[in-house]
């Protein structure tokens, strides 16, 4: 049942869900196929929708992408790519950087038990495109992520942006029938429902220290 939240409760409460996601309950497709009719009404550069969602249930294809998610993990969550700013801002609500490094081992230790998976891609690949032609392919999927998982929040449902299908993405792609050079993979997107549905405005920077106003 829709949880009947407001717009702004759902943009402010719309968590990277992964150490209360319900892995106890398989997530029915009517619901992930209405968070993808939701998702298909973003902004799509030139029109084109090159986008493609695949949804990933069956146990053996589940097993076959948990293992690829584990095996990249270290890869994905390395800190020596972050600035000192980068470090300043993470650490700026200590409590907060502690619960979030818990709540990835936890997906990590259970990623296995995840009902299902949800892996944006979209037609082309940006592996040595322009500035430019980065913007519009990912500003071509982004904004539809971003509503299948703001339309799965308002369903009970959680979700977390990963990066893991990244380092290993050719071989995922072989496990999904995913022709490489024609498609990529954009995310690795854990869904299930979550436990309680109370999720609160995340603590972040200041205002002030993100805004700019005619000039930076």
């Amino acid at each position: 049942m829709p949880l009947n939240l407001s717009a702004d409760e759902v943009l402010s409460t719309t968590r990277a869900v992964r150490k209360r996601l319900d892995l106890s309950r398989p997530v029915p497709r009517h619901l992930i196929e209405e968070c993808i009719d939701l998702a298909i009404q973003a902004p799509t550069g030139r029109r084109r929708q090159r986008w493609h969602f695949l949804v990933v249930t069956e146990a053996e294809q589940r097993d076959a992408v948990a293992d690829i998610f584990r095996r990249t993990a270290h890869i994905c969550y390395r800190t020596d790519d972050l600035t000192e700013r980068d470090l300043r801002r993470i650490n700026a609500h200590p409590r907060s950087r502690q619960r979030n490094i818990e709540a990835f081992k936890h997906l990590l230790d259970n990623i296995d038990r995840v009902p299902a998976f949800v892996i944006p891609a979209i037609e082309g690949r940006t592996d040595h495109a322009t500035v430019h032609e980065q913007s519009m392919a990912w500003g071509s999927i982004l904004p539809a992520v971003w509503s299948f998982m703001l339309a799965a929040r308002a369903r009970g449902l959680g979700t977390a942006w990963t990066s893991m299908q990244g380092p290993l993405e050719r071989e995922l792609s072989g496990v999904l029938g995913v022709p490489y050079d024609e498609v990529m993979l954009a995310a690795l997107i854990p869904l299930a429902f979550t436990i309680g549905t109370d999720f609160r405005p995340a603590k972040r920077i200041s205002r002030d220290e993100i805004l700019h106003w005619n000039k930076w």
